[in-house]
């Protein structure tokens, strides 16, 4: 009963954790279309962070509030989880996205062909490569600070939710001209397939889990303290 809290609270902390990033674009996509001036990139970017910090405080005793495939991955290639327990967190935390994904689909109707309910796009005139560079970049800052804050046992464990939230929270401010500043492969999933929009899709796959395995590989060999 214990392992299935855990799957229970990465699937739920994925949809708070997707419906408040993605739903604050079908926000800011409503606002500027009745005249207002919308959150902009920088509200955009604050909902994402709080939204972050305030999951791991909300889920992070039960089961370490990953709410991310990237950070799981990071994990599993770390030894640090086993295989199995890995698909399964990467399972409940695409479920958990997708419900999100068809929740704002329901509540934002008119943001499905706008913005697409918040999935990821790239910026006019945004290459492949940069978009995937800037994934790999954000992403690989997002997980060598969750080894620094969460995983290592020699850090003050209060501030890690505080501190991942405002790494999240200046990725998607940098990268959401570029990339949208997603670092989540679940965060682009789920508002994808409830809006149909998978043009680039590996995009949001690529960057995020690649630059999660650098970071975590590179903290284990470099800053990890050895018995």
């Amino acid at each position: 009963m214990t392992t299935f809290k855990k799957y229970v609270a990465e699937f739920l902390g994925t949809f708070a954790l997707v419906f408040i990033a993605a739903g604050a674009v079908c926000v800011d996509y409503y606002l500027k279309r009745n005249g207002g001036q919308g959150l902009g990139t920088l509200g955009i970017a604050i909902a994402f962070g709080l939204g972050t910090t305030s999951v791991i405080y909300a889920i992070g005793y039960v089961s370490g509030a990953h709410i991310n495939p990237a950070v799981t991955i990071a994990y599993w290639i770390t030894k640090r989880t086993n295989p199995n327990t890995a698909i399964k967190y990467i399972l409940s935390q695409i479920a958990g996205a997708s419900l999100a994904g068809f929740a704002l689909k329901t509540l934002f109707p008119d943001a499905l062909y706008t913005v697409y309910l918040g999935a990821g796009v790239l910026g006019d005139d945004v290459s492949l490569f940069r978009g995937i560079v800037m994934e790999f970049i954000i992403s690989f800052l997002l997980v060598l600070t969750v080894f620094g804050t969460a995983v290592d046992k020699r850090a003050h464990k209060g501030f890690a939710g505080l501190t991942i939230g405002v790494v999240v929270l200046f990725g998607a401010l940098v990268g959401g001209p570029i990339s949208g500043g997603i670092m989540n492969p679940a965060r682009a999933f789920g508002p994808a397939i409830a809006s149909a929009q998978f043009t680039y899709h590996y995009v949001w796959w690529i960057g995020p889990i690649l630059g999660g395995i650098v970071a975590a590989l590179l903290y284990d060999v470099v800053f990890t303290e050895k018995k």
